[in-house]
């Protein structure tokens, strides 16, 4: 006989009462008889919220995406949108990716909101996350929903919640929309639809997404120079294939070669082992297509289009894949020259990026005399600086993750402005003789040469979930004084939101939300941030380290090394 927890025991029992559908009642019993393991891991916990919304596996149980799950989840939503917006007809948007079971999720959780008399504007087939963002503020709704595991693997779908800003759930909202729905049996949930509630959408609201993205994105390029631009671009087989082509033909970029094997969207990402820009095997066949056509950038976005990996043909002909935290420095500079050429910076505006993103950020704001805000990883928490300050225009700004935003017409990470703005930035430094790579190296020239490397460290699972939490804690428990024979200066504690000063041993409070970040600081400059994951079952560790060009003549083998050597100290912790 199988020993089940007496607790995971009592959550599966309601999942077999006579409320549940027949199919997920003989798939828990199957799972009962053949995968306790995967029964455990379905039922041990409800899912949650992190930093990207609430994503996971689909299938039965608590800890899974499903319609029962969505359902309760969209049924204290609503509850809790009532009590918010008294006596006020509620509008909700709704949007959804290529992945499998989005089209019916968004459907059955478009039911539960209108089943609660809640009226809700439906896209009828996939679109970009940053499209469903500007229509929550476009359609003047009160919150948005969009299904999306972003680049999660296959088996993998979530559900984002933005709210009548434009910007994701951020405390203590998402707290207490979590108690709501915790509050709740899955016998409540409404899933009967008022149809009549329900409003399909396309058209309109594309035409208006695609006008503001060109406004926000075009920085006076001219014809010629858009022309000559060569351009492969590659949706790996997501949403981005319905918005980013035709707005960048209406922008006037026509010199445009798609992967056709990755345009048609595909929940199993058949071309790629992950539909993740962040690794250089998901620009394997744009590349390829690009040496073809002798394109000079390459562009590729994640199944729910809100980041993008770009790489740009150097002086070799070869294709050199730019990361993330140097793409946010690119868009950054340019913008802010963009704004300085046309007189607008007064010292009210700001860019935005996050904890463990390149400090060089914060040199640019600087140099340029903006503000510039910081925030936890998420691009909630950009959103909610806009918010925060209404006093300051916010430029742009992007996280170490592949995400930029250009303006606040949306506010959430955009890939299609981003992708607009690329395009702008290469197409400008092309005419100059130059490219992106050349840029870059400009800024750096300028302000300092910063190299970022991010470890990711995968643990799957309840067993996964408790190793994770051991190691932050050993790290906490043994701090480092010294990481790569450089002392650590200060170490930040944003769990229990302390920045410790070493040299003096003097300590100051981290003014904001706790989350489980720990990061050093080094006497030569280098940066070694470590969390947990909030979206996927990982660790991850992100080192920066950062020199001037008279350090050493050849500044990528100097920092490379001193990333090595970093490397090597975590790998024996």
């Amino acid at each position: 006989m199988i020993y089940v927890d007496p607790k995971i025991l009592e959550r599966l029992n309601k999942w077999l009462t006579p409320f549940f559908d027949e199919n997920t009642q003989q798939k828990i019993n199957e799972l009962i008889a053949y995968e306790p393991k995967v029964l455990e891991d379905s039922f041990y916990k409800s899912l949650e919220f992190g930093t990207g919304g609430m994503r996971g596996i689909m299938g039965v149980g608590d800890n899974r995406i499903n319609k029962y799950t969505l359902g309760k989840n969209t049924q204290g939503l609503s509850n809790y949108l009532k009590r918010q917006f008294p006596n006020q007809k509620i509008k909700v948007a709704i949007a959804y990716d290529c992945r499998h079971n989005s089209k019916e999720l968004a459907k059955l959780v478009a039911d539960v909101f209108s089943g609660n008399g809640i009226h809700v504007y439906l896209f009828s087939d996939l679109r970009p996350t940053p499209e469903l963002s500007f229509a929550v503020k476009h359609l003047d709704c009160q919150c948005g929903i969009v299904l999306t595991a972003s680049h999660n693997p296959p088996e993998y779908n979530g559900y984002k919640v933005y709210w009548e800003d434009g910007g994701q759930l951020v405390p203590p909202q998402d707290g207490e929309i979590i108690t709501e729905i915790n509050s709740l049996e899955y016998t409540e949930v409404v899933f009967d639809a008022d149809e009549s509630l329900i409003t399909y959408i396309d058209a309109e609201v594309d035409d208006a997404f695609e006008k503001a993205s060109i406004e926000n994105g075009t920085f006076e390029t001219s014809q010629e120079s858009k022309d000559q631009l060569k351009i492969v671009f590659t949706s790996l087989h997501g949403t981005s294939i319905t918005m980013i082509p035709r707005t960048l033909e209406k922008a006037g970029y026509t010199n445009v070669s798609i992967v056709e094997e990755q345009a048609v969207p595909n929940g199993d990402f058949p071309t790629v082992v992950s539909p993740n820009p962040e690794e250089p095997e998901a620009l394997k066949m744009a590349i390829e297509l690009a040496k073809k056509e002798n394109a000079d950038i390459v562009i590729g976005t994640d199944p729910d289009c809100d980041r993008l990996g770009i790489a740009v043909k150097n002086k070799e002909g070869e294709f050199t894949i730019v990361n993330g935290n140097q793409a946010m420095v690119i868009k950054t500079y340019f913008l802010l020259e963009q704004w300085k050429k046309q007189g607008k910076l007064n010292g009210n505006q700001f860019i935005a990026s996050t904890i463990v993103s390149t400090p060089l950020i914060r040199k640019i704001a600087k140099a340029f005399e903006v503000h510039y805000k910081e925030g936890l990883t998420g691009f909630k928490w950009i959103a909610k600086m806009i918010k925060d300050f209404p006093e300051l225009e916010f430029i742009g700004g992007g996280e170490e993750s592949f995400g930029y935003l250009t303006g606040d017409f949306v506010r959430d990470k955009d890939a299609v402005t981003a992708t607009l703005l690329a395009c702008e930035i290469a197409a400008q430094e092309k005419a100059k003789g130059k490219n992106l790579l050349d840029y870059l190296n400009d800024i750096s020239n300028d302000l300092g040469f910063y190299k970022e490397h991010l470890i990711s460290i995968v643990k799957k699972g309840k067993e996964g979930a408790e190793e994770i939490s051991n190691m932050m804690k050993n790290f906490r428990e043994n701090p480092y004084t010294e990481i790569a024979g450089s002392k650590v200066i200060r170490t930040e504690d944003y769990l229990t939101s302390i920045s410790k000063n070493n040299l003096d041993n003097t300590s100051e409070e981290i003014l904001v939300p706790k989350s489980n970040v720990l990061i050093y600081f080094t006497e030569d400059g280098s940066k070694i941030a470590m969390r947990p994951s909030g979206t996927e079952p990982k660790i991850k560790f992100y080192i920066s380290v950062n020199c001037i060009a008279e350090d050493t003549n050849n500044t990528e083998e100097y920092l490379q090394n001193k990333i090595d050597k970093i490397i090597a100290v975590l790998n024996n912790s």
